[in-house]
């Protein structure tokens, strides 16, 4: 499904509104150059694998590296890969030609992810720390870049995603598996995710609904510029009264 016609199914109006000027109290120094979110965030989701038989039962996995065509001999970023379910399987489907950079904020969940990969000796995947703010990935180096269910955890979207930007390759794919509801709710409205996105320099590329993901999958790609930190024009939730419908507006 292309761009125009997942906007109509998602049924959700981007509109463009006016907004108040950021406020940067209590920002970290690199994210004041960024708007600043007009969303609440999720407080950080355990990290342990107990759910993962429940979601390779759904094939899950398969079906998120289906949709995103991941091939052999690819390299893929997993962000917030928590202790490696997507991990594992990507190391599998890219296979020896390929590699997998694992990425998390969590130390303790990396250290038990390195002792996992270790264990099942997957030589093509290497670990590594980011930031808040900053995905700290090479630029250049990526076919798809996975953002799994943790999107709505990251408490600077702009920063995040405007540094994001460099580490695709040419063609490559951002992917982002979410559930619809609000974002203190361990979700996203897909609209506002498109929004921001689409604010920092991406373009949606296909949507779908499954089932099998208990949410949705969003495929971008890289516009050709990204706008500077202080040209981006923030993104508003507002949800109509009585209907539940969520939109999301971009502010000057």
């Amino acid at each position: 499904m292309r761009r125009a016609s997942a906007l109509a199914s998602i049924a959700l109006a981007v509109l463009v509104a006016a907004c108040d000027p950021a406020t940067k109290d209590n920002r970290a120094e690199t994210s004041r150059a960024f708007p600043t979110p007009d969303r609440p965030i999720s407080e950080l989701g355990s990290n342990a694998f107990s759910n993962e038989r429940d979601r390779e039962e759904r094939r899950e996995a398969t079906t998120v590296m289906d949709l995103a065509g991941v091939q052999a001999g690819m390299s893929v970023a997993d962000i917030g890969a928590g202790e490696g379910y997507y991990t594992v399987r990507l190391a599998e489907r890219v296979t020896a030609k390929g590699r997998v950079v694992a990425q998390d904020i969590d130390g303790d969940a990396l250290r038990r992810l390195g002792a996992r990969v270790e264990a099942d000796r997957l030589d093509n995947v290497s670990i590594k720390p980011g930031g808040e703010d900053d995905p700290k990935l090479p630029e250049r180096s990526f076919d798809r870049v996975f953002l799994v269910h943790m999107y709505h955890e990251v408490a600077e979207p702009y920063a995040f995603a405007w540094r994001l930007w460099p580490a695709l390759k040419p063609g490559g794919k951002i992917v982002v598996v979410d559930t619809d509801r609000s974002t203190d709710r361990h979700g996203i409205p897909p609209a506002l995710l498109i929004c921001e996105l689409e604010a920092v320099g991406f373009h949606l590329e296909e949507f779908h609904r499954k089932p099998e993901l208990a949410g949705y999958y969003a495929q971008f790609v890289a516009a050709e510029t990204r706008p500077e930190p202080g040209a981006i024009r923030p993104c508003r939730l507002k949800t109509a009264k009585g209907a539940g419908a969520t939109s999301a507006s971009k502010g000057n």
